[in-house]
């Protein structure tokens, strides 16, 4: 695998035309509003005067998301086009939202008059450890955010099925060559990377957290309707991982 930098990485996101993030605003993508955000939702609960820090929060939709169902919410953004597009939407439409561009893994513990301040209620980290080369401190860092029995939530691409639609596409079913090894996976806009589920699992242990519930959203089958004849593979494999633990 190539030597990647977090710098090179959110280089690559930085990159994003804004018509792509402006088609996204209001609740992310297909995949997104279908079988992610609703998984972050319920495992979030009643969000209302809760602190929630959205970890990696890109265009911003799902700080706009949880500020609209009254949490005070802080959104951490290193890329600088996705972190300008969430700013000026915060001021054209003011919900609260304090935006700070930074870089995760560097995400140490802060001084509230910077916009960032601890404990947090809850962390969110959707679709945002694949993208990180150095992912494990990204982990460390959004933890260590929260408050003792907080809540840490975070959404990868499925390590089993990542790259499910185009095998669908292919083959009529799932096929995989490797699972155990690192390895890119090119991306429209970016790069994202595969590690095991193991890892991913292992590592939330690792940092004190209590894994509440794992979930493997499937697409319901009125949603997926003639795409693909009929036969979405999100309907029978699950394309996104989302893991919900508490600390301590």
């Amino acid at each position: 695998m190539t030597e990647w930098t977090n710098k090179a990485a959110i280089d690559r996101w930085a990159a994003m035309p804004d018509g792509v993030l402006a088609e996204m605003a209001d609740d992310g993508d297909f995949s997104k509003r279908h079988l992610v955000n609703p998984v972050l939702l319920r495992m979030l609960g009643d969000v209302d005067g809760r602190r929630v820090l959205d970890a990696g929060c890109g265009n911003g939709y799902f700080s706009r998301m949880l500020a609209r169902r009254g949490a005070e919410v802080t959104g951490v953004e290193p890329a600088s086009v996705l972190f300008n597009f969430a700013v000026h939407a915060e001021d054209a439409d003011p919900l609260g939202i304090r935006y700070v561009q930074a870089d995760l893994c560097e995400l140490a513990l802060p001084d509230p008059g910077e916009g960032l301040g601890v404990p947090y209620d809850a962390v969110v980290a959707s679709m945002v450890l694949p993208a990180v080369p150095d992912w494990t401190r990204a982990m460390r860092s959004c933890v260590r955010q929260l408050r003792p029995g907080g809540r840490f939530i975070f959404s990868v691409n499925h390590p089993c099925f990542e790259q499910l639609a185009g095998s669908w596409r292919e083959h009529g079913a799932y096929q995989v060559t490797e699972y155990l090894a690192d390895y890119e996976i090119e991306g429209r806009y970016a790069t994202d990377f595969h590690r095991p589920l193991s890892a991913y699992l292992n590592e939330v242990i690792n940092l004190g957290c209590r894994i509440a519930e794992v979930a493997e959203p499937g697409l319901d089958p009125q949603v997926a309707g003639a795409d693909m004849d009929g036969e979405h593979p999100y309907v029978h494999l699950p394309n996104f991982l989302i893991v919900a633990a508490d600390l301590g």
